[in-house]
């Protein structure tokens, strides 16, 4: 394995919680490292893609070199983020910067002077306006990788690419990465030095360990149909795609009316809103997530179980992009369908399906088993997940088994905590001293 010259390959594995790698993810590393061609990866959504090409692209980094040298291009701002933290848990020492609309681009400006990223993660708008301005240098820039690029496509990011590309030069290899077949190849991909690496037969349209079910709803609305499957699947994680963003604000209101801990999530949402309630779904302060299609893409949240359809999705990508959300990897997952009195299941559903009867009317509301709190200190501050650990512990009174995930951002940090624990623990932190440094512990609303 002499072609990773940064990165212990075994051992970035084992950090991961990884113990063997799929069919896919070898057959795209093995491309990258033994090919100069470009590639063109179809995989089903929760595969592992994004690991299968970050792992070759960082490991070939020059780490001394403090030039950026790949950029991959995401067509929304939780992909690129998300996307970022994959590289960040690899701890493999390449630095990454996301770049996306929705803020400063002067504080991203001094983010991409002050870390110095080999690979940057960002939205064909913004990376454009970077490289325009020389924030970003693009004679060091060689591997490009288009990630979901059908939906960059369907996004009408058309002349966005062709400036980009434009404005990379000296970019010699080239990636796609989709999960669906797409009707059109980018003009700057050419098909003739191209290699297709394609594993979407494999699986079918859906991979079967996903199981589909009707609901069958006696009114036209359908919310208490809703209520009532929520209550009988419990405490494991679900997502209610809606196809309207009105819609996400009335099914999310109708259920927090009645009891159940709630997030939602559609492009209106303020930037920082979407990260919190994505940041609380994902770590199990609440269990049910309401949302457009917004979400069926660039979001990889482990052991989310159930999926379900409150309206109907609009076309078969749209289908195979929502249900992609549950089963990721090796794992297992549920897809159900609400079917109001006239509506009919789409004919483009080619999994085997059956009626479930929810039994939930009787059954108590879910709570979730952990809630979110702010720590208003951050990497700024030479905050560690240890220090936050040690701090909750010690200045909380709680055990290590009552903290969950933990995220640190540059100037905050968001931590899951035991819910019963939850307001002890802010009450004894707040204003408490974490490395010396006072600091503001509330709750994530």
């Amino acid at each position: 394995m002499n072609c990773y010259r940064n990165m212990n390959f075994e051992q970035t594995l084992r950090k991961l919680g990884i113990s063997e790698l799929n069919a896919m993810q070898t057959d795209t590393i093995d491309a990258l490292n033994h090919s100069d061609k470009d590639i063109l990866l179809l995989s089903p959504t929760g595969s592992g893609k994004t690991l299968a090409y970050l792992l070759p692209l960082a490991a070939r980094v020059d780490v001394a070199n403090e030039e950026p040298q790949v950029i991959i291009v995401v067509p929304g701002r939780e992909l690129a983020m998300q996307s970022a933290a994959v590289l960040e848990s690899m701890q493999c020492g390449v630095r990454s910067v996301a770049v996306y609309g929705g803020r400063p681009t002067m504080d991203e400006h001094r983010t991409l002077r002050e870390k110095k990223p080999h690979i940057i993660f960002g939205t064909p708008g913004r990376l454009n306006d970077h490289l325009e301005k020389r924030n970003i240098p693009w004679q060091s820039v060689t591997t490009l990788v288009v990630d979901e690029f059908d939906k960059c496509l369907q996004m009408g990011f058309h002349n966005e690419m062709r400036k980009l590309m434009s404005m990379l030069a000296n970019v010699g290899r080239r990636m796609l990465v989709s999960a669906t077949e797409a009707a059109e190849i980018p003009e700057f991909v050419n098909m003739n030095r191209t290699q297709r690496i394609s594993f979407l037969d494999q699986d079918g349209q859906i991979p079967e360990r996903i199981s589909i079910s009707v609901v069958r709803s006696e009114q036209k609305d359908k919310l208490h149909t809703l209520d009532n499957l929520l209550r009988d699947l419990g405490t494991n994680s679900s997502i209610v795609f809606v196809n309207y963003r009105e819609s996400v604000e009335r099914v999310a209101s109708f259920l927090q009316g009645h009891g159940f801990a709630v997030t939602t999530f559609h492009g209106g949402l303020e930037q920082f809103k979407r990260e919190r309630h994505l940041y609380k779904f994902a770590n199990a302060s609440a269990n049910v997530m309401v949302c457009t299609d917004l979400a069926s893409r660039g979001l990889d949240i482990p052991d989310i179980a159930n999926i379900i359809h409150y309206h109907l999705p609009e076309n078969e990508d749209a289908y195979v992009h929502r249900v992609g959300r549950t089963a990721r990897w090796d794992k297992t997952g549920q897809a159900f369908f609400i079917l109001a009195p006239d509506e009919q299941m789409p004919t483009y559903i080619e999994a085997q399906y059956e009626d479930y009867c929810p039994e939930g009317a009787s059954k108590p509301v879910p709570r979730p088993l952990m809630s979110t709190i702010y720590i208003g200190k951050g990497k700024k501050d030479k905050i560690s997940k240890g220090d936050i650990v040690g701090f909750l512990c010690k200045t909380g009174e709680i055990t290590t088994a009552d903290i969950g995930r933990i995220d640190i951002r540059e100037r905050y940090a968001y931590v899951a905590v035991a819910r019963t624990k939850a307001q002890t623990v802010i009450g004894r932190t707040n204003n408490e001293k974490i490395k010396g440094i006072r600091t503001r512990v509330e709750p994530v609303a």
